[in-house]
């Protein structure tokens, strides 16, 4: 996330806008906004198991938490790219959104 929150910038010079949900509590996901100086829209509170159902993210039963799961999204709403991931790595990056975008953006010409 805070890569994403700092790349804004450059993410917005193509029209994308990142955005991050959470299954934290308000209070929790302030904290973590916080800590990461994020000023990116971030939601919270997301039931975790009907996200997990929903998304098809990965749902840690035992401790109670869903690994990171990232979407592009296009503009008419089709998902362009899902990243699922099963642990601490496997995440998009901004960079390889961005240059997603700049090839769609080409295609169309």
């Amino acid at each position: 996330m805070a890569a994403f929150d700092r790349a804004q910038d450059k993410l917005q010079a193509e029209d994308i806008r990142a955005i991050a949900a959470s299954t934290d509590p308000q209070d929790k996901a302030a904290e973590t906004v916080a800590e990461l100086g994020l000023s990116m829209l971030v939601g919270y509170g997301l039931p975790v198991k009907e996200m997990a159902a929903t998304l098809g993210a990965f749902l840690e039963e035992r401790r109670g938490f869903l690994h990171a799961t990232g979407f592009v999204v296009k503009p008419d709403r089709a998902i362009a790219v899902a990243q699922y991931s099963t642990g601490p790595i496997g995440r998009l990056v901004w960079q390889d959104v961005l240059g997603l975008v700049q090839h769609y953006k080409k295609q169309a010409r």
